[in-house]
């Protein structure tokens, strides 16, 4: 199948990538590969402009639980990083919720989200290591290899670190 994907891949997906800049894994970098078609790269910068998916659920955590967060935690152009007032936030959700049903209920639907996802990544390398082993990646990364370090992304890093305190 190699010589018929020629040198492109999944890396090379302007889909996928769409994908992860809607969950809010946002590494503008990965936009110099579509550089040479105007068309793909503005609408990744288009996703880049608008708040992620974490990034609505966010405000919507502000809003109902009267929590404030800095604004490095709504960057737009960077994946997101864990924030401890964002956890406490969390935590106050899963500690009484009653009182906030439908926050814990996107919370939990956010987590099975990022399940599902890890899943699929697994799958993926899984699959790409039996198939082609620990030769180089078709989109010029180092196969194998940067796909078992894409696993070790967290989309909602909070969601996951507050399991530890409940």
């Amino acid at each position: 199948f190699r010589e018929t994907l020629g040198r492109s891949s999944g890396f090379q997906s302007h889909q996928y990538r769409l994908v992860e800049y809607v969950l809010g894994n946002r590494n503008e970098n990965l936009m110099k590969v579509h550089a040479h078609r105007p068309e793909l790269h503005q609408l990744l910068e288009d996703e880049l402009a608008r708040p992620s998916l974490y990034h609505v659920a966010l405000r919507a955590l502000e809003a109902e639980t009267g929590a404030s967060f800095a604004p490095e935690v709504f960057r737009l152009r960077a994946p997101h990083q864990a924030d401890e007032a964002v956890e406490a936030a969390w935590l106050t959700v899963y500690k009484d919720p009653s009182k906030y049903w439908s926050l814990y209920e996107l919370a939990e639907k956010l987590v099975d989200l990022e399940d599902y996802f890890r899943r699929w990544r697994f799958n993926h390398v899984t699959t790409v290591e039996r198939i082609i082993g620990f030769k180089r990646g078709t989109g010029g990364t180092s196969g194998v290899q940067y796909l078992r370090k894409m696993l070790e992304v967290e989309l909602f890093p909070e969601l996951w670190n507050l399991r530890g305190a409940l």
